[in-house]
């Protein structure tokens, strides 16, 4: 009996170790802001999420492997709460995969002294500079994204892309971080028929942070296929350098980005600051793009835009905030940009004003 007792204990000790090496955690973010858009002579008043954090839903997990290797698992959906829908596009046309649950991520990893490796659907390399050296992390009326432009390309890889294999340095090599990836073409294609004609991306981001201190650069290229419409090995590219330092009393942002497809190029910059004021901090942007090149009908000579933001946060804990914000875009020849893109058709507002103004709530969990 003594030793019966005396086998479970072990075994309970051995199934304790073994839990503590894995672990699972449930995450996410709910933004929804109620929203004043004027575009040229259209007004819109809507719930909006994703105004101030993206919203999203995930799961992420981690077991460790021993010998300093670990595996891993990130699956997370977009939500939009004013409607209640989770997950939606990833990027691929129907009828194959057009829509889905975790399209925000879905990787599973292996970490090692060396490095990730990360496979799955995940952000291309090219994007996050646009996130991180921009006040407003790509989110809201004010973020630099709202002047990037896809130059009518069928490209769906500004953000995202699927069936990516990147691989990431290691957290400890001085402060020099940096990524690189590729996508398959087939993961992008308009059947989930392997072979099938689709979109190619790859791309790579290095950059340095020490201290206040944080610079960058990133490089992607989408190779688009004849079956979108675009003549066999079209290209879509993106590159950006940018940074931020903190100064303490504040926190400078700035970065400068080029597209370019075919004959048709945009160079877009922005610089913003943040403000820690109390339990808030203040928010200001200012942005422009200037667009070149003639494509067919489509000549973007002359369609530029200044962007403008301010933005106040105030954080009621460490997980829930208020905010407001304050954006206008101020456009040039025919050019169409939005504070809040998709609420404006291009003949609404081409050569006109793009005004908003929100207030919302953000929780996160």
């Amino acid at each position: 009996m003594k030793k019966s007792l005396l086998a479970l204990a072990v075994l309970g000790a051995f199934a304790g170790a073994a839990s503590a090496q894995s672990s699972v955690t449930l995450f996410g973010v709910v933004d929804l802001s109620a929203n004043q858009i004027k575009n040229g002579g259209a007004s819109t008043q809507t719930l909006q999420s994703n105004q101030l954090n993206s919203n999203r839903l995930g799961f992420r997990g981690i077991e460790d492997l021993g010998g300093g290797l670990k595996a891993g698992f990130w699956l997370e959906a977009a939500m939009n709460n004013e409607s209640g829908n989770v997950g939606g596009g990833n990027g691929v046309p129907q009828p194959a995969n057009g829509a889905s649950i975790f399209n925000r991520r879905s990787t599973v990893s292996l970490f090692s002294p060396w490095g990730e490796l990360r496979l799955g659907r995940d952000y291309v390399a090219s994007f996050w500079n646009l996130v991180y050296d921009d006040v407003n992390g790509a989110n809201g009326l004010g973020q630099g994204l709202n002047l990037v432009p896809g130059l009518s390309s069928t490209a769906n890889s500004l953000a995202r892309t699927n069936g990516m294999i990147a691989y990431f340095l290691p957290a400890n090599i001085g402060g020099i971080y940096g990524q690189a990836g590729v996508s398959a073409p087939s993961n992008n294609a308009s059947t989930g028929n392997p072979g099938t004609s689709g979109q190619k991306y790859y791309g790579g981001r290095i950059g340095y942070a020490a201290g206040p201190f944080d610079v960058n650069f990133s490089y992607g290229q989408t190779r688009l296929q004849a079956f979108q419409g675009n003549p066999a090995g079209d290209k879509y590219t993106n590159w950006n350098a940018g940074g931020s330092w903190d100064f303490g009393v504040a926190k400078l942002y700035g970065f400068y980005n080029e597209v370019k497809f075919q004959n048709l190029k945009a160079d877009t910059y922005e610089i913003s600051v943040g403000v820690p004021l109390g339990q808030g901090e203040a928010r200001a942007v200012y942005a422009h793009v200037d667009q070149k090149g003639n494509q067919g009908a489509v000549n973007l000579n002359g369609d530029d835009a200044s962007l403008w933001s301010l933005e106040y946060v105030y954080n009621l804990s460490k997980r829930t905030a208020l905010y407001t914000t304050f954006g206008q875009i101020n456009n040039d020849g025919r050019a169409a940009f939005s504070v809040l893109p998709g609420t404006a058709t291009d003949s609404q507002l081409s050569g006109g004003k793009s005004t908003g103004y929100n207030i919302g709530v953000r929780h996160s969990f």
